[in-house]
């Protein structure tokens, strides 16, 4: 849950913040020749997590069937449902991103991705584990009944903010450590969830990330933020 979208929004930030607010997505990969289904489209399910720009980042091992197909051809889709908890799914956004998946050593995209699905790191050290990126070329973004847009990437992907990257992880460890209370009222508050034990887990240029178990909820910036200074207040 997080605050509703502005009148004049356009559909590259719409499209942006429902990719943001998801942790999961369904990837499609095409099925490689010679494997069951060869050449049609394959799906599955995957945790993602969502780089600064909000490229997507993938935890797959090689030993998947949606990993192969990525290496015998990169292109895939993501499908982003931001539709949860509504009476007619239909009325809500959705997002299918287009482009092509490579391995990434980055170690700020292993960090990232592990501290959304903190899970994940019983495995992530296994030999056959790798993290994806996503590089995004277009995204096709339906926000209800006739609201449907073909958007290039540059109008869903933003810009960096180098001296916020660098930060980041002290950030988040100095408000899970010392502002914890802070972190639950933003949940609570702010974002109207339930329970205790909610933490951050990220924070990007337009907003910050918090995890409870299982839960997941995004708090966005009123206005974009670009170190660690416009981050605190």
């Amino acid at each position: 849950m997080s605050a509703p979208a502005a009148v004049d929004d356009t559909p590259g930030r719409i499209a942006r913040r429902v990719i943001r607010d998801q942790d999961r997505a369904a990837l499609a990969t095409l099925a490689r020749g010679g494997a069951h289904g060869g050449g049609h489209p394959y799906a599955s399910l995957v945790l993602v997590g969502v780089d600064h720009d909000a490229s997507p980042l993938l935890l797959i091992s090689r030993l998947a069937d949606h990993t192969q197909n990525i290496a015998a051809d990169p292109r895939v889709s993501l499908l982003f449902d931001g539709t949860g908890g509504l009476a007619e799914p239909l009325t809500g956004p959705r997002v299918s991103l287009l482009g092509r998946a490579a391995v990434t050593t980055a170690p700020r995209h292993r960090a990232r991705f592990l501290a959304r699905h903190p899970g994940a790191a019983l495995y992530a050290d296994f030999k056959d584990f790798a993290i994806y990126r996503v590089g995004v070329e277009r995204a096709h973004l339906v926000a209800g009944f006739g609201k449907i847009h073909w958007i290039d990437a540059r109008d869903v992907l933003t810009e960096a903010a180098p001296a916020l990257l660098e930060r980041e992880a002290d950030i988040v460890a100095h408000m899970n450590q010392d502002h914890a209370d802070a972190v639950q009222l933003y949940a609570t508050k702010l974002l109207g969830r339930t329970g205790e034990g909610w933490t951050m887990t990220g924070v990007d240029p337009e907003g910050c990330d918090l995890r409870r178990g299982g839960e997941v909820a995004r708090l966005r910036f009123d206005t974009p933020v670009h170190d660690a200074d416009a981050a605190r207040a």
